[in-house]
């Protein structure tokens, strides 16, 4: 039989036995529930088509995970990290290898998709993703335990971050700071996250009858990370310059554009909160040195409930599902401080 240059997958599989794919998962796992004659044809089908199965397949029959994939949008950023941290603050209590998968920030669903097809991870926690019918029917057929973090589904274990009450408080605290005009950096990608902020933070301009002048939102060039950068923020600080006008205050989407945005403002000669206050949001470290107000999204601990909840369901799959939606934290700091 030639080689095959490509992968075959259950779904190949499963057609050619004539089967449904959860049948040729059961098959491979062993499971007592497949008559004689239904796991004679699943297993002709995977010896003509030269099938593989997936590591995890193999290993979840013993009931022994052994690694664990963090799946994230970008590893590089300060946000993922925190989350990240709290992983490994965690992970020592459990018999688990880490690998990290960078789905990139431009086609992440399809890089979950590849990830799957290569069964490498017997554990999953998938940070800031959300799930494709593709991705949702692979991790129901390998039966990967997995944990969902900054996005939801019915069907899964989940951490969602409440972004759009995140954006609302941020606009209810410029306002009650007593800014009037008030600006935006959004990232040069929309995302999910930076829609509900945006909604939340209008929505809070609204309830106070602040007028919501959209020439005040602005973004960076750089796309990189889907522009949730130094460099976007750096750059969306010279969009407002060039417009000829600054609002009271900014509200910038990460506290990674606001560290751009406060160099590029000390560029210009202009003083935080003096001449413009300045507001992030994710509460990084450098948040508090930078004396940065911003919403802390407690993704350290988000990532400690998540790894343990994993380790919950490994040792109990049939547990009751825990989808829980956590709540951002107003962090208030000299840089929306109102001058006087």
């Amino acid at each position: 039989m030639n080689t095959q240059h490509k992968k075959i997958t259950i779904y190949q599989v499963a057609e050619k036995a004539g089967v449904a794919i959860s049948t040729v998962s059961r098959v491979l796992n062993d499971s007592p529930n497949v008559s004689e004659q239904t796991k004679k044809k699943v297993q002709e089908a995977i010896s003509e088509l030269n099938f593989r199965p997936q590591v995890s397949a193999r290993k979840l029959a013993s009931r022994k995970p052994q690694m664990l994939a963090i799946a994230v949008p970008s590893f590089t950023t300060p946000f993922f990290n925190e989350v990240l941290k709290g992983v490994k603050d965690q992970i020592k209590e459990m018999d688990l290898d880490i690998i990290i998968y960078n789905t990139g920030s431009k086609n992440p669903d399809v890089a979950v998709e590849n990830f799957f097809d290569r069964g490498t991870a017997d554990a999953i926690i998938a940070i800031s993703i959300n799930l494709t019918d593709n991705v949702h029917k692979q991790i129901q057929v390998s039966g990967i335990p997995t944990v969902l973090v900054g996005s939801s589904h019915p069907d899964y274990n989940y951490y969602e971050l409440n972004d759009y009450s995140g954006g609302f408080i941020a606009g209810d605290h410029l306002i009650k700071q007593g800014y009037q005009t008030l600006g935006l950096i959004l990232p040069a990608v929309d995302t999910h996250a930076s829609s509900e902020r945006k909604r939340g933070f209008i929505d809070a301009m609204k309830k106070y009858n602040i007028p919501v002048n959209e020439k005040f939102f602005v973004r960076g060039d750089s796309t990189k990370h889907a522009g949730f950068t130094e460099e976007a923020g750096y750059e969306a600080i010279f969009h407002f310059r060039e417009l000829g006008e600054f609002p009271e205050a900014i509200f910038c989407l990460n506290d990674t554009q606001a560290i751009g945005a406060l160099h590029a403002l000390n560029k210009l000669g202009m003083k935080v909160p003096d001449d413009v206050a300045l507001m992030g949001y994710d509460n990084i470290k450098f948040a508090k040195y930078l004396d940065l107000s911003t919403i802390d999204q407690q993704m350290h601990k988000v990532g400690i409930l998540a790894t343990k909840r994993l380790a919950e369901i490994i040792k109990n799959p049939n547990s009751k599902l825990e989808q829980t939606r956590i709540e951002p934290v107003l962090v208030k700091r000299n840089s929306t401080k109102k001058v006087k």
